[in-house]
């Protein structure tokens, strides 16, 4: 493989706005396929007669693989080619796109789900990565990374609307079959545009890291979504949350000073760096979990079907496209914490508002609610980044990169299981009252998740946190 050095020079200058939209294609893939299913999550309910935990398990089965997976993905590009393994996960993608369309039951569709997650931790990862050797120079790259981060606000907004619409119109099972041809184009576009580039200096996979990675978030995901419907105290839960104990402890045993490690325990050390990976991880709690949920609120208690819950869900998507644009901004105005501890606040604020949720859905209220969390989402979502970036090396700014982004869906997969599992206790007596506990108390328990972050930003986000370390 050529060096990155000399990879940016063999790249002809017309040809980098087709990488940069075959990149963005990627990504805008992975985020719409995240973001579709919570409008057809009731359709598939009644359509395979899915309980709430199996249902749980239909979003968090991607999840959950691709906040595992998303480190050794970056890692096998660098290691056998970029465009090969961005290939490879749009294939894989492809694969379990069209076992979710055609699945006979939620075990298939879940099967389905776990594919497309493991295709989105290769190709995220690896699309980044081809836009970083593409553009030599700083100015162009950091505009192509920016618009390439902007196909996840598009796809947040769109996606409701297009997920519901379809729905509507073709059934659940046409969002996944929408996603084909689509990734079927990034992957031709990828093969047949964009020059194969590795580097493999200084990197090396971590299976042992990985596998513990896996088992350990696996089963306590399982314990937490099963536990209220197999009993705490079961044999099978108390098994599956020993082996999560076993297994998160042989993780870090593993991973301590090891060169190479999936997760460079040492990185902790920085306090900075530590507080952002838990307000990230601590943002998609709250906010993943009222994805889900809200939608089967809307749509069984208010009849809405699911293109009129993509449009009310839409003052969610839009605020935060429109405050994220100047986040940066107002983090270096105003500072990161600030800005941070803002974000958090109104997320938590935002959801403790849903709490006041009733059989006869108030549609002002949810559209307020999700303005706030919008705003909030906006707020923080820019600076989190940055300031995880800056909180380390320069050498480093990759694997801080990745790993926020994997603290992001270990939020998501644990917010799911979490808020869903305590939605599903109250929810039990499946009368509208009892939604509807179900639903205070999971917005409850996200609000006050996003307000402790907020806490976090002040105490421990410094004012300086935008200044990129040195050593």
């Amino acid at each position: 493989m050529v060096s990155v050095a000399a990879r940016t020079r063999l790249v002809p200058r017309h040809s980098t706005k087709l990488i940069l939209f075959t990149m963005c294609l990627g990504v805008f893939i992975a985020q719409l396929d995240s973001q579709v299913v919570n409008l057809a999550i009731k359709h598939i309910g009644t359509d395979l007669n899915a309980g709430i935990s199996q249902l749980q398990w239909v979003m968090d089965s991607y999840n959950l693989l691709y906040a595992t997976l998303l480190l050794t993905g970056g890692t096998l590009g660098d290691l056998y080619g970029r465009v090969r393994i961005f290939a490879i996960g749009i294939g894989l993608i492809v694969l379990g796109s069209i076992v979710c369309a055609v699945a006979p039951n939620a075990i298939v569709l879940i099967a389905g789900r776990a594919l497309t997650g493991i295709g989105s931790a290769l190709e995220v990862p690896t699309s980044l990565a081809i836009l970083t050797v593409t553009y030599a120079e700083a100015k162009e790259r950091a505009s192509a990374i920016g618009i390439w981060a902007g196909c996840n606000g598009l796809a947040l907004a769109v996606g409701p609307t297009i997920g519901g619409l379809l729905v509507d119109i073709a059934g659940w099972r046409s969002i996944f079959a929408l996603v084909v041809p689509v990734s079927a184009l990034a992957m031709v576009l990828a093969i047949k545009s964009v020059p194969e580039s590795s580097d493999a200096k200084g990197r090396q996979l971590d299976p042992a890291g990985q596998v513990l990675a896996v088992v350990a978030l696996a089963a306590l995901s399982y314990v937490t979504i099963e536990g209220p419907h197999w009993g705490w105290t079961s044999p099978t839960i108390l098994a599956l949350a020993a082996v999560f104990v076993v297994s998160a402890a042989m993780f870090i045993g593993v991973e301590k000073g090891k060169a190479g490690a999936l997760v460079p325990l040492d990185y902790f050390r920085n306090r900075q760096f530590s507080a952002a990976l838990a307000i990230a991880g601590m943002m998609t709690f709250g906010m993943y979990a009222m994805l889900f949920l809200t939608p089967l609120y809307l749509q069984s208690l208010a009849g809405a079907s699911a293109f009129v819950v993509g449009l009310e869900l839409l003052p969610l998507s839009l605020t935060f496209v429109l405050v994220s644009h100047y986040s940066g901004a107002l983090a270096k105005h105003l500072g990161a914490r600030i800005v941070m501890a803002a974000g958090m606040a109104a997320m938590g604020v935002g959801l403790l508002l849903l709490t006041f949720v009733s059989p006869t859905p108030n549609l002002m209220l949810i559209e307020y609610a999700l303005l706030v969390i919008g705003a909030g989402l906006g707020l923080n979502t820019g600076p989190v980044n940055a300031v995880a970036v800056a909180s380390l090396p320069p050498a480093r700014s990759g694997t801080a990169s990745g790993l926020i982004n994997t603290a992001r869906m270990v939020g998501a997969t644990l917010g799911i299981a979490v808020l869903g599992a305590a939605f599903a206790v109250q929810a039990a007596g499946q009368t509208a009252e009892a939604m509807v506990s179900g639903l205070r108390l999971a917005y409850l328990g996200g609000g006050l998740v996003e307000l402790t972050g907020a806490l976090i930003a002040i105490a421990f986000v410094p004012d300086d946190a935008l200044e990129q370390r040195k050593d």
